[in-house]
């Protein structure tokens, strides 16, 4: 997998399978053992790059890139259910997206595990709420 996911809503059933979750809109990123405690992976999930992450008690799922200065957050450090870019130390709570002690926030996307296999869905990344993004779900360059 080596590139990772993203968090959202569940399907009515906690059981759902591969194929009701694809149904869903859940996509297919990886394996869950690929994504080792404390750390993020990113991955692509329909054109837009994500971010995920495993924690203590599960997955999440960020935009891949800092709203600062598109600096890479699935490389960050992961503490207290944040991540700290690694660009400029912006802490960003992996729950809402919001970046501490600004008024920015990163989209935030639903991550699911099952038979060791990670589902993503797609929420509102930071580009589909007004961000500066180009057409690939990145921010675009030069962007502050």
């Amino acid at each position: 997998m080596h590139d990772t996911l993203s968090r959202t809503a569940v399907p009515e059933t906690a059981d759902a399978t591969g194929p009701e979750l694809l149904e869903a809109g859940f996509r297919l990123v990886g394996a869950a053992s690929d994504v080792p405690m404390l750390e993020g992976r990113r991955a692509t999930v329909d054109g837009q790059r994500v971010a995920v992450f495993r924690l203590p008690a599960g997955f999440a799922a960020i935009d891949a890139h800092c709203p600062h200065r598109a600096g890479p957050l699935y490389d960050g450090l992961v503490a207290d259910g944040c991540v700290t870019c690694p660009l400029h130390n912006w802490r960003i709570d992996l729950a809402s997206g919001r970046v501490a002690g600004q008024e920015q926030v990163v989209g935030v996307h639903e991550v699911i595990e099952r038979a060791g296999q990670l589902y993503v869905r797609l929420g509102a990344s930071a580009c589909d709420r007004g961000g500066d993004c180009d057409h690939a779900g990145e921010p675009a360059a030069g962007a502050a």
